[in-house]
């Protein structure tokens, strides 16, 4: 396995400002081998964990990553931009984090037209929005990007924060866009409201009791994709806490108790989600 950490900015024309989390990529690239042909290129999963935009969690990171290479994915981890940093910050270390896998394509061993992006909560707000707006022509020009390098082949969206309505998670849209942030700035970082025909096939899962983020930031972004026509696979666990990661043992937080963090049913999540970038995600991105 090839593992190792990018400081993303490194040797670009774009530099992050001085009291900026400096974001990085890293990489669980597994090794090629000619003994399986089958495998000479692989798909692979950019993975941002969650964490309000206040941090990024260890919990939705590497064990998720080994969770994914385990089931024949190369997998990435980015460290994005947190606050102090605004948006965009976030959106550009996500393009640039797809920039560097397509651009390491060969050497890695990637398939580029099967790399989807998973994130996890607020981390899933950023694998949105670059969903939603990888097309856009300022991230390529902000950052001097080859336009549409950055597009994801699929999304996976965990608990994901969507919306900057009254469903909001009002703590991870005060990290991104400040706590006086205008209403049209909000709702042009409210996802459900961006969603087009070039939004790729997604993943959705939530609980019904997440206190944290309502189960209807899913259903809204669901139903945006239905009504666009994009194929997605949502399923709604009847019960569970935010924040749940794989659901089990190893990847519960070190508050509250362990049974609230291990959940057997809603930790078919994963399974499920590798039967439909392999069979259905994959197959159908526009």
């Amino acid at each position: 396995m090839i593992n190792q950490t990018i400081a993303i900015w490194d040797n670009t024309g774009y530099t992050p400002q001085a009291n900026e989390l400096q974001p990085t990529l890293t990489t669980y690239v597994l090794d090629y081998s000619p003994e399986m042909p089958h495998h000479d290129k692989r798909p692979a999963v950019l993975i941002c964990p969650g964490g309000g935009y206040f941090l990024t969690s260890d919990r939705e990171a590497e064990p998720v990553a080994m969770r994914f290479a385990a089931a024949g994915f190369h997998a990435f981890v980015l460290r994005y931009r947190t606050t102090p940093a605004r948006h965009p910050s976030p959106l550009l270390d996500v393009s640039r984090a797809m920039w560097i896998i397509r651009e390491n394509a060969h050497q890695w061993h990637v398939d580029t037209d099967r790399i989807a992006v998973c994130g996890f909560s607020a981390g899933a707000h950023l694998a949105g929005s670059l969903g939603v707006f990888w097309h856009q022509e300022w991230i390529s020009k902000t950052i001097e990007m080859p336009r549409g390098i950055n597009k994801p082949n699929a999304l996976i969206l965990s608990y994901p924060v969507i919306t900057s309505g009254k469903f909001a998670h009002r703590g991870s849209f005060e990290n991104l866009l400040g706590k006086d942030a205008s209403r049209e700035l909000l709702d042009s970082m409210s996802l459900e409201l961006h969603v087009s025909k070039l939004t790729p096939p997604t993943f959705l899962w939530h609980t019904f009791d997440d206190e944290a983020v309502p189960v209807e930031n899913s259903l809204l972004f669901a139903n945006a994709l239905r009504k666009q026509g994009i194929p997605f696979e949502l399923h709604i666990y009847p019960e569970g806490q935010h924040g749940l990661s794989l659901c089990d043992k190893e990847t519960a937080a070190n508050y509250g108790e362990l049974k609230d963090w291990v959940n057997h049913h809603a930790a078919s999540w994963f399974n499920l989600c590798v039967e439909w970038l392999n069979d259905k995600a994959f197959c159908t991105t526009p």
